[in-house]
């Protein structure tokens, strides 16, 4: 036996294979699977690529048609092979095709059981239909699962089977709008089937999954076909698994028990009498009826005046569209209806009848491209008119209504000239599309717009309020906030002003106008306190900025020079006095001009609480400071907390006193500098003590030249060491300066003294070689003159060389 083992399970006259299948169960070791097996069958109208499809989708080898001998019978009976590659292990079976010309018009017995029979014994059942049977009362098989339906209820427990229809040669018509369509028969089907009292109310679903798949014509589209049915073939995969294709197992029975269970059911199946199909007449006229109609439709397909027109479509609107159209289809269905003339009224206009859907589901696309063509046509003139009008200052509102009537008047024209007549399509619903477009574009252009606007105003904003701000807060003083106040009012007014002017062509309520009013006065107070925010946050580096100011420089805003004579208690005290206001003008927003005693507080808490006589008091003042809001002022106007400035004010303490203390320092060291001489009893003293060597220098001159020498050169060193400005700073930096200096500025003035002593001889070469010069000259020139004369004597001018 082959890789597949196909067996045939049941021969054409209805003989169970019972060797041949325990050969096959052996074969392909089914008895090992226990419950982990599936089982697939096929059925469908004779000649319908069942054995092909079942080929590709499980890699079986079942015997197929050749086309080229003539369509008739292949499969005869029911055929049994194992699924390539496919777990867990899946058993596939190949009925004998219905309604085929060899069993003739009355023995459709054996369709009727092998239908049953397949039902019930696989998991999963498909059911090979044409893409035009779909709608089809005997093609599509509907009729034999009316009967298998109510057999099946009264034969078997129930189980739920999955019935999977596979529609071949899939047309351009998309799946989702087949699918509907055959499931509605379905659910037909089963509610008109009489069911026992226990079923009576049972649904479809309890008995079937229905599975709807569509595959593309093998022998037009062969690898598109391959294509889909690779897809399909992933599907069977771990069928068994919950949610899987044969997920439920139910009534399953074990393997190695599906020879004999499978041999019972086909028992039962055959002794039962009850089964009937339509009248072979009927199912004739179905099917001569359906083939015309399908000539038709392939006609249609094929119509060059169609093929233009829906390639014109695809460029553009196309005028006259519903009147070119109409013209085709009544040709298409008036030759149907000369066709079919002789054959059964009922099926006949039901045939036709598909066809004039199928034919109009085949045209839907074009016309629903026509009607897309028309709305983006009058979207985009919309646009454009709509934004010339407003680049030419027409009011928005006005605007927007004038356009949008004029689009919506030319999408009407272009509909009534596209309405096709077989047909009774409403355009209401692309039209309402149009509007909602229409309506979503003027609102989006309004939001930009109006958004526009609003950063517009918010910029000017910005730029209005946050430097002056910044400016008058860095300045603070009592003051700060009523500027604050008067220029945030001013500014917001002439915002609220503009933007309401501006507002004026947009035709909106009241409310919401007045709400992007009062958004934009809250956006300029927002800034303010932004602003405010940002700068308290640098309150500490402010204070220390005003400190250095006022400390560092005079009324005059000239540097101070501690000369001894300032007051440096009384300046300290001004400057800290400024920078605990910047403090208490920084602590709180006071844009509402509400009075408040912040700056009293912070006073008598941190400033005077330096007194020596108002310790006691200072106490309790200082613990005030131990909150975190302000008396008389709203948590969220606090920018600065009590606590927070009681613990800047001693972080600022801190920083500024190293500044006082290099003043008193300077102030003292300059002290020193001025009082260089000794006290009045130390003059008496020297005089006193002194005074023997007072008068050896009296009586002997030269001590006078050598202490006038050492005198000078102790001054130039003074002055070059810069001794006094060195000991301002301190006795031991003074002399750690000196002793670095000391050297190098002896050793400076030796050099200068060597170069000054090395002058005089170098200018007296330079007076003895000019003289020489001089004589050589006036020599010549003498001599030239006595020369020139003849017999006038030689003289000798003297020349002065003395300059």
């Amino acid at each position: 036996m082959d890789a597949a083992c196909s067996t045939q399970l049941i021969d054409g006259d209805g003989t169970f294979n019972v060797s041949g299948v325990d050969n096959f169960i052996k074969e392909v070791k089914l008895e090992e699977c226990g419950l982990s097996y599936a089982v697939v069958s096929i059925m469908g109208p004779q000649s319908s690529g069942k054995s092909t499809l079942l080929n590709h989708l499980f890699g079986t080898n079942f015997r197929e048609m050749d086309a080229f001998r003539g369509r008739s019978q292949t499969t005869k009976g029911i055929w049994i092979a194992r699924c390539a590659g496919i777990e867990p292990c899946t058993v596939v079976m190949d009925l004998e095709g219905t309604d085929g010309r060899e069993r003739g018009e009355d023995d459709t017995a054996f369709e009727k059981q092998s239908a049953l029979f397949a039902l019930a014994v696989s998991d999963i059942v498909l059911i090979n239909m044409w893409c035009h049977d779909i709608g089809r009362e005997q093609a599509a098989n509907k009729p034999l699962l009316k009967t298998v339906f109510q057999v099946m209820m009264r034969l078997f427990s129930p189980r739920k089977t999955t019935l999977m229809f596979v529609i071949r040669d899939k047309t351009r018509t998309p799946l989702e709008n087949l699918e509907p369509v055959l499931r509605e028969d379905i659910q037909k089907i089963w509610d008109s089937v009489p069911k026992p009292q226990a079923h009576k109310e049972t649904p479809l679903s309890d008995f079937f999954n229905v599975e709807v798949v569509a595959l593309s014509s093998y022998e037009e589209k062969e690898e598109l076909f391959k294509e889909q049915v690779y897809n399909l073939r992933q599907r069977f995969f771990q069928s068994v698994a919950p949610g899987g294709l044969a997920g439920d197992r139910r009534g399953v029975v074990p393997a190695n028990a599906f020879a004999f269970s499978a041999e019972q059911m086909w028992q039962v199946i055959k002794e039962n009498k009850d089964l009937d199909l339509p009248a072979h007449k009927v199912m004739v006229a179905t099917v001569r009826c359906e083939e015309i109609a399908n000539e038709k439709f392939s006609s249609f397909i094929a119509n060059e005046n169609w093929r233009e027109l829906e390639e014109a479509v695809q460029s553009g609107p196309v005028s006259g569209f519903g009147k070119k159209l109409s013209s085709i289809l009544q040709s298409s269905l008036s030759e149907y209806d000369t066709e079919a003339t002789y054959f059964e009224e009922g099926v006949r206009s039901s045939k036709r009848q598909q066809l004039q859907e199928k034919l109009l589901q085949l045209v839907q696309p074009t016309f629903q491209d026509v009607l897309g063509h028309l709305r983006s046509g009058a979207l985009e003139t919309f646009k454009d008119t709509f934004e010339k009008a407003l680049n030419a200052g027409e009011g928005f509102s006005s605007s927007a209504d004038s356009c949008a009537q004029a689009c919506m008047s030319k999408f009407d024209k272009g509909c009534e000239g596209a309405v096709i007549e077989q047909a009774n399509w409403d355009t209401s619903k692309t039209r309402e599309k149009l509007q909602r477009d229409i309506e979503a574009h003027i609102s989006a252009v309004r939001t930009a717009k109006l958004s526009e606007l609003t950063t517009l105003y918010e910029s000017k904003l910005n730029v209005a309020l946050s430097g002056p701000v910044e400016a008058l807060l860095d300045g603070a003083n009592d003051e700060t906030w009523p500027a604050i106040r008067k220029l945030l009012r001013r500014e917001g007014e002439l915002a609220v002003y503009g933007l309401s002017d501006a507002l004026s062509g947009f035709d909106m309520d009241k409310e919401t106008r007045n709400n992007m009013l009062t958004n934009l006065e809250n956006y300029a107070r927002g800034i303010v306190e932004t602003k405010a925010k940002e700068e308290a946050g640098r309150a500490l580096m402010r204070m220390k900025d005003r400190f250095a100011t006022i400390f560092s420089h005079d009324s005059d805003s000239m540097p101070r020079v501690w000369t001894g004579k300032e007051d440096i208690r009384a300046i300290t005290k001004m400057a800290r006095s400024a920078s605990l206001k910047l403090m208490s003008v920084m602590a709180v927003l006071r844009l509402d001009d509400e009075l408040d005693n912040i700056e009293k507080t912070l006073t008598v808490a941190l400033f005077n609480s330096t007194n020596n006589n108002a310790t006691s008091k200072s106490i309790g003042t200082i613990d005030s400071l131990a909150s975190s809001t302000w008396e008389q002022v709203a948590p969220e106007k606090t920018l600065i907390t009590p606590v927070q400035c009681k613990s800047l004010w001693r972080q600022f303490k801190n920083e500024t006193e190293y500044t006082v203390t290099q003043a008193i320092s300077a102030q003292e060291a300059n002290r020193r500098n001025n009082n260089w001489l000794p006290p009045p009893w130390a003059i008496l003293a020297l005089v006193v003590l002194g005074f023997n060597e007072f008068m050896t220098l009296l009586r002997n001159p030269l001590w006078l030249g050598v202490l006038f020498v050492g005198y000078l050169v102790c001054k130039a060193l003074w002055v070059q060491l810069n001794i006094s400005g060195e000991f301002r700073n301190g006795a031991l930096p003074g002399l750690l300066s000196l002793s670095t200096k000391f050297l190098p500025t002896v050793m400076n003035l030796l050099r200068k003294l060597a170069e000054e002593g090395q002058a005089p001889s170098t200018n007296s070469n330079q007076t003895t070689n000019s003289s020489a010069q001089s004589d050589v000259t006036t020599n010549g020139e003498s001599s030239s003159s006595s020369s020139s004369s003849g017999s006038s004597p030689a003289k000798t001018v003297p020349i002065d060389t003395s300059a």
